[in-house]
C-alpha cells in the first residue's frame, strides 16, 4: 500500500520541478534586457551587479530570518552558494554582456550544462539521463552556431572570456542547489537562496564599494530601443522578477529534477534574453544565431522527453522521493514524515 501511494508522487514532483525550472528560465533571461540601459546610462557592470544582488538579498531578508539555523547547520555550503551561484555568476555575465551581446552572453554561459553533466558524471560519479546528455550535446551544437565558431570568434574574446567564467559558476549553482537537499542536516531550498543571495551581497559589497559610485542615473531615464523609461523600472524588474523569483524558483526546481535535467532547461533562459534583447534593446542577430537558439530550445525539449534508464531510477528515485517528502509545499506534515521514513535508509548514504 505503501508503494502505491509513492508512486504517483514522482510524476507530479518532476511536473511541478519542470513548471518551477521554467519560471525561473522565464525569469533570469530578462536580466540582461533590464540591466544593460542601466549600464549604458553610466553606471558599471559591477556596480549594476550589487544592486541587484543586494536589493534582491534586502528583500529575502525575511525568509533569511525565518531560517537563521541554516547558518549553523551548513555554512559551507551557504558560502559556496553566495560566492559561486550568487557573486561569481552575476559578475562574470554582466561584465559580459558590457562587451557583447545579451544573447550571445548567456547563449555562452549556458555551456554550464555539459560542464555540469561532466562533474555529476566523472566527479559525483552519479548516472546521467540519456536524453540530459543528448540535450546538453544539442544545446553546444546551438552555441557553436551562435557564436559562429567558423569565423574564429568574431565577438570581443574578452566578453567571450567573462562569459565562460559564468558558466563555469553555473556549474556551481547546480550542484550546490542539489546538495543543499542532501545529507545528514538538509537545508530548505528557500534558505539556500536567501543567504546565498545575502553572502553574495556581502561579497560584492567589499569589492564594489557601492559608496563610491554615481548612482544619479537610478534617478533618471534610460532608452530602450529609442523608447525612454524611468531607470527604476528596469532596476525593479531587475531585482524582483530576474533575481528574487529567479532564484527562488530555480533552487526549488533542483529539488524535484536532477541537477543535469534542470540545468538543460535552463538553457531556455538563452532563448528567452535573445529574444527579449532583440524585442527590447534591438540587439538583432543573424540567422546562425536564431538557428543556434532553436537548437538550445531543441536540447531542453530532448533532456524532458526522455525516460530515465534503470540505473538512473535506482539512483535518482530514492533522492527524488526524499526531496517531495521533505517540500514545503506538502499538505501534511505526518504525511511527509512517513515518506521520509520510508525514505531513510536510502538516503542516509
Amino acid at each position: 500500500m505503501h508503494r502505491s501511494t509513492a508512486s504517483p508522487t514522482l510524476p507530479s514532483g518532476r511536473t511541478l520541478g519542470l513548471g518551477l525550472a521554467l519560471v525561473s528560465a522565464f525569469a533570469f533571461g530578462g536580466s540582461g534586457t533590464a540591466a544593460k540601459p542601466l549600464i549604458e546610462a553610466g553606471l558599471s557592470p559591477l556596480h549594476v551587479v550589487w544592486l541587484r544582488v543586494t536589493g534582491a538579498a534586502v528583500a529575502l531578508l525575511p525568509i533569511a530570518y525565518r531560517h537563521r539555523d541554516a547558518v549553523l547547520r551548513r555554512p559551507g555550503l551557504l558560502l559556496g552558494f553566495g560566492l559561486l551561484a550568487v557573486a561569481g555568476v552575476q559578475a562574470c555575465y554582466f561584465a559580459a554582456i558590457s562587451r557583447i551581446p545579451v544573447g550571445v552572453a548567456l547563449l555562452i554561459e549556458y555551456l554550464g550544462p555539459p560542464l555540469l553533466i561532466g562533474y555529476v558524471k566523472f566527479v559525483q560519479r552519479r548516472p546521467i539521463s540519456r536524453g540530459s546528455a543528448i540535450g546538453a550535446g544539442i544545446a553546444v551544437a546551438g552555441l557553436a552556431c551562435v557564436v559562429e565558431v567558423w569565423n574564429g570568434l568574431s565577438f570581443d574574446a574578452l566578453g567571450v572570456l567573462f562569459a565562460l567564467g559564468a558558466a563555469c559558476c553555473q556549474v556551481g549553482y547546480f550542484v550546490l542547489a542539489d546538495a543543499g537537499r542532501r545529507g545528514e542536516r538538509p537545508v530548505d531550498p528557500l534558505a539556500v537562496s536567501a543567504y546565498g543571495l545575502l553572502i553574495g551581497a556581502v561579497l560584492l559589497t567589499a569589492v564594489a564599494r557601492p559608496w563610491q559610485a554615481d548612482w544619479s542615473p537610478l534617478g533618471g531615464d534610460v532608452v530602450m530601443n529609442g523608447h525612454t523609461l524611468p531607470a527604476f523600472v528596469p532596476a525593479v524588474w531587475m531585482v524582483l522578477i530576474a533575481t528574487v523569483l529567479a532564484y527562488l524558483t530555480g533552487v526549488i526546481s533542483v529539488g524535484y529534477l536532477s541537477p543535469p535535467v534542470a540545468g538543460v532547461v535552463a538553457n531556455l533562459e538563452a532563448v528567452v534574453a535573445t529574444v527579449l534583447a532583440w524585442v527590447l534593446l534591438g540587439e538583432h542577430l543573424g540567422l546562425p544565431q536564431i538557428a543556434g537558439g532553436l537548437l538550445v530550445l531543441a536540447g531542453a525539449f530532448a533532456a524532458q522527453v526522455s525516460t530515465p534508464g534503470a540505473e538512473e531510477k535506482a539512483a535518482v528515485t530514492p533522492d527524488a522521493t526524499a526531496a517531495v517528502a521533505g517540500a514545503a509545499t506538502g499538505p501534511d506534515p505526518e504525511d511527509r514524515a512517513a515518506r521520509t521514513a520510508r525514505t531513510g535508509s536510502a538516503t542516509a548514504s
